[in-house]
């Protein structure tokens, strides 16, 4: 791949807003994350359940991006996004309200399903504006608004556990979807000319999807990226557990730890902005997957030697989830890079294939839930090793 790149003149504070649009998705997984035994409580479920709700968000966001991408190619930007953010806003009042634990699980679908916009047309934005190393660059300031998502949120979710009930969590995340569906509709333009849109029916979106995951690049960037996501999820699933229940963390304290990797995700995915110019794409893909799956193998020692010791279990995940800072972005962009003419479809297909295995993580960290660090630990050494082999056949 080329490191040669053209870039379209765009406001400076679009990538700002972009990433604001894109934290959607971290805001509304990690905000009730100190909330999960608080809801097993209400509900009178069994400690493990609440993450069947994290499993269907996933879900939702995952069959969402499918849509979302073939809208946004075939209407431009700005009306799915709309309309994808007013979907996310009502499907957090009915979260608000819910009456039971499967109710709550079917308004966090629906929910996903808008908040999938934010996540694959901000992506397709940055492909209409740049592309490969430009592209990794223009991402990784995105990262850079996106990350204050999962640094805030459980912080927040822990604040609001003080002194609210977990109800408060989704009212919170009606207003903040309110606000973007005023954003979206008052700031963002329009990058995709009505020359560029593509009407295709069931059938051409088929097969579109079908040649898109024939190509090479876009197959084993993609699979290096859902290898990261998988790590990733598994984490999120996992750790309120291990460190409210194993550990007898605060909400406070557990977002304190939760926010340090999301303060190393961020320091790394600016890092990569600077580091990108002098290695190289190829480089920094092949090298950050290794020292991920260090830290997880680290992990996995750890765990399995049962050591109960904080420290010990909190620090690798700090160097494993720092190093998808790197990834997320450059994984984004290789995958894309051939697909200008229809960014949509290939932001939505990268999504689908990365949430499907954030939901299957979701799902095998609630069986595997036993209060120690075992199960989260093993799940993502398995998504690390996914991204290593990957990028053997890049």
């Amino acid at each position: 791949m080329s490191s040669l790149t053209t870039t379209r003149a765009h406001p400076s504070w679009l990538p700002t807003l972009l990433g604001l649009f894109i934290a959607v998705g971290p805001a509304a997984t990690d905000l009730y994350l100190p909330a999960f035994p608080a809801v097993e409580a209400a509900f009178g479920t069994a400690p493990g359940t609440a993450q069947l709700t994290l499993a269907t968000w996933f879900a939702g966001l995952a069959l969402g991006q499918m849509t979302q991408g073939s809208l946004s190619d075939r209407y431009g930007r700005r009306p799915p996004l709309i309309a994808g953010f007013a979907l996310f806003t009502l499907g957090n009042i009915g979260c608000a309200l819910a009456p039971s634990l499967t109710a709550l699980a079917v308004f966090r679908t629906i929910a996903a399903f808008g908040a999938s916009a934010g996540m694959v047309i901000a992506r397709a934005t940055v492909r209409d504006l740049a592309d490969g190393e430009q592209a990794a660059i223009m991402m990784s300031r995105l990262v850079l608004i996106m990350g204050l998502a999962p640094i805030l949120a459980p912080s927040m979710g822990g604040a609001i556990l003080l002194v609210a009930q977990w109800r408060v969590m989704f009212w919170v995340l009606t207003a903040y979807g309110a606000v973007c569906v005023l954003m979206a509709w008052t700031l963002l333009p329009e990058t995709l000319p009505g020359g560029r849109r593509v009407r295709l029916g069931f059938g051409g979106q088929a097969t579109r999807y079908w040649t898109i995951l024939r190509e090479r690049s876009f197959l084993t960037h993609a699979a290096m990226g859902g290898g990261g996501t998988f790590c990733l999820f598994a984490y999120l699933a996992g750790c309120a557990p291990v460190f409210e229940d194993g550990f007898g963390l605060s909400p406070s304290g557990f977002a304190l730890i939760f926010g340090l990797c999301a303060c190393a995700m961020v320091a790394c995915s600016q890092l990569n902005a600077m580091l990108l110019p002098r290695f190289g794409l190829s480089r920094m893909l092949t090298a950050i997957p290794l020292i991920g799956l260090g830290g997880t193998i680290t992990l996995v020692a750890v765990a399995f030697a049962r050591v109960h010791v904080l420290w010990a279990v909190a620090a690798p995940p700090v160097l494993v989830i720092g190093s998808q800072g790197f990834t997320s972005a450059n994984t984004t962009a290789g995958a894309m890079s051939r697909h200008a003419a229809h960014a949509g479809s290939a932001a939505a297909l990268l999504g689908t294939l990365q949430y499907s295995l954030g939901a299957l993580a979701g799902i095998l960290a609630g069986w595997l839930t036993d209060g120690t660090p075992r199960g989260m630990a093993a799940l993502m050494a398995c998504g690390m090793l996914g991204a290593v082999i990957a990028d053997r056949f890049r």
